[in-house]
């Protein structure tokens, strides 16, 4: 089983769109993998324009069957959507005992359903980032080429290190991955070296550079994923060679790239 949170303390580094693309790229090898939306502003819901029948917050709180919440979004791909009231549902959890293992509770009887699990989380410190920490254990940190994301990154390792030591629980920064990288740009270099020593400090591996490409602003226009806009997308395969690493990190073989055998639609 794979498990991973996508995050970072600064927001518009791709989080989102990493979390979708690293979905459909596991879907695509074979892995049932559900996406799970916990930003308030229900980000994955809002790009992919979905509309579910129940949410995050009413199958945490309403304890409604997961099969009941998702939504099927490509093969082997379901979505838990967020929204608005994941606010009101963090209020809520927070008043609860062993808040931190909320998902871990709520999640684990569905955990023989699916080969990988990816949360994406809202660009703060948050319950339910810890919440997500504590379910997944693994934590993947996408970079922008801003030295603000930078520092976001940072107190993302921070906090997967407090959170981790609060609760017990060994949580990993799994990853640093570049993301919106244009090579032609001067900071892009200063960016690069400083999530080079980010790497460095905390011993954690930084993962092939996710190039910019006109197609993610397309697929975001279109509310559809990179795959099915392109499936020769530059981007996109940066995003595969990604879930390979990720894959072999976590010492998962024996799935395979299979988005040469897609149609875009």
């Amino acid at each position: 089983m794979m498990k991973l949170m996508i995050g970072n303390q600064k927001g518009g580094v791709g989080k989102t769109t990493t979390a979708i693309t690293i979905g459909r790229c596991l879907a695509d090898r074979g892995l049932r993998t559900l996406l799970i939306d916990s930003d308030p502003q229900g980000s994955i819901t809002v790009t992919l324009r979905l509309k579910p029948e129940a949410y995050l917050s009413d199958f945490i709180l309403n304890q409604l069957r997961l099969p009941d919440c998702v939504v099927t979004v490509a093969e082997r791909l379901h979505v838990l959507c967020g929204n608005r009231e994941t606010t009101s549902m963090e209020q809520r959890i927070f008043t609860m005992y062993g808040r931190e293992h909320v998902f871990q509770n709520a999640f684990g009887m569905y955990e023989e359903s699916y080969d990988a699990i990816v949360v994406d989380v809202a660009p703060s410190i948050s319950l339910l980032q810890a919440c997500s920490m504590v379910f997944c254990q693994n934590v993947l940190i996408p970079v922008s080429m801003d030295t603000l994301s930078v520092s976001g990154a940072g107190a993302t390792i921070f906090s997967a290190k407090t959170i981790g030591d609060s609760v017990r629980t060994a949580i990993r920064p799994l990853a640093l991955l570049p993301t919106i990288v244009n090579r032609r740009y001067g900071l892009t270099d200063v960016v690069m070296k400083m999530i080079g020593q980010l790497s460095d400090t905390y011993k954690i591996p930084v993962l092939n550079a996710i190039r910019t490409d006109q197609v993610i602003g397309k697929a975001a226009r279109l509310h559809r994923m990179v795959v099915d806009v392109d499936p020769k997308a530059k981007a996109l395969e940066d995003y595969d060679l990604a879930t390979t690493s990720l894959l072999e990190l976590l010492g998962i073989t024996g799935f395979e790239a299979q988005h040469d055998q897609t149609v875009a639609v």
